[in-house]
């Protein structure tokens, strides 16, 4: 009996899911089993050479949404490009971690009002295991309300929140809600996708409402795709898209002189890998292969504006 109540209730969650994102394609005006995708730049204002890549690939057209790291020594300059440009699709990357070597920053926060957000040094912690196992809820929420707060003071008007590294998602259900509950209250969209909640536990699913945005899919290369190919990742992936909406995430910047030295270190996520998706899609290749699928870009913008009016 307890295991055909298990059952029945991840059904249901399954079909009340199904519903949430069939309402919005329809919103959007798409039919249900339309392709509809966001190609999604992250890490802005982390270095120069992250915001020129991105924004020079957001003016080209295929990348068609981009999101701040609001503690980032490099965000003026995003602002900067917000400011002239509010048309353009940009949403806040919540950065609660600072994972590289040599290149770090703190939270926006006073450091001794989020004393278990930061290390000795008042650096935020690298990694999200770290993270999870120091941070108090309460001051997380503060350095969080900081960053969104700070993005309005310098002109920027989010269309969506997502979690740098997932720390918001994958650690308690109670950060979960806190990041959920400053979409509602912003009225923003917050990145959440079915496949997610699907393997996340009750706790988690007893935070989801009916205010809450749930997409399809978010999809990312990983280690294992970068030492095969991205060109052949980002390919697969795109002649392999599933119908509703899909977030495709990818990190755009120059494999330079700063970047490598930001990158300092990492195998992965580092100059070599943001060059090679920005060479991707910003190449007639990707674009002949998204009107090839019949795939429709859409913004979170779109969402934003359809899902609160």
């Amino acid at each position: 009996m307890k295991s055909m109540t298990l059952l029945t209730l991840c059904c249901l969650c399954c079909i009340q899911l199904g519903q949430t994102q069939q309402s919005i394609a329809s919103k959007l005006g798409y039919p249900a089993d339309a392709k509809l995708l966001i190609i999604h730049g992250d890490d802005l204002g982390v270095a120069h050479s992250q915001n020129e890549a991105s924004i020079l690939a957001l003016k080209l057209g295929m990348v068609n949404s981009a999101s701040i790291m609001m503690p980032c020594p490099w965000v003026e300059e995003v602002a900067v490009f917000a400011r002239e440009r509010p048309d353009v699709d940009l949403g806040l990357h919540l950065t609660l971690t600072n994972e590289w070597y040599r290149y770090n920053w703190g939270p926006l926060a006073s450091r001794d009002q989020v004393p278990s957000l930061v290390n000795e040094r008042g650096f935020l912690l690298p990694n999200c295991l770290e993270f999870g196992q120091r941070a108090v809820v309460a001051e997380a929420e503060l350095e969080l309300r900081a960053q969104i707060e700070q993005a309005y003071r310098m002109g920027i008007r989010p269309t969506h929140f997502d979690a740098h590294m997932g720390c918001l998602l994958f650690n308690s259900a109670e950060l979960f809600e806190v990041y959920l509950q400053l979409g509602r209250e912003y009225k923003v969209p917050v990145m959440v996708s079915r496949l997610f909640l699907k393997a996340a536990s009750q706790a988690f699913l007893d935070k989801i409402t009916d205010e809450d945005v749930i997409i399809e899919h978010v999809l990312t290369a990983s280690p294992q795709d970068y030492e095969a190919g991205m060109a052949q990742y980002y390919t697969n992936t795109l002649e392999n898209l599933n119908e509703g909406v899909t977030v495709l995430l990818i990190h755009l910047a120059y494999d330079n002189a700063e970047m490598q030295a930001v990158t300092v270190g990492q195998d992965y996520w580092g100059a070599r890998w943001r060059q090679q998706d920005f060479d991707f899609f910003t190449s007639d290749a990707c674009r002949r292969i998204l009107e090839e699928q019949d795939i429709q870009m859409v913004t979170w913008r779109e969402i934003q504006e359809v899902w609160y009016d």
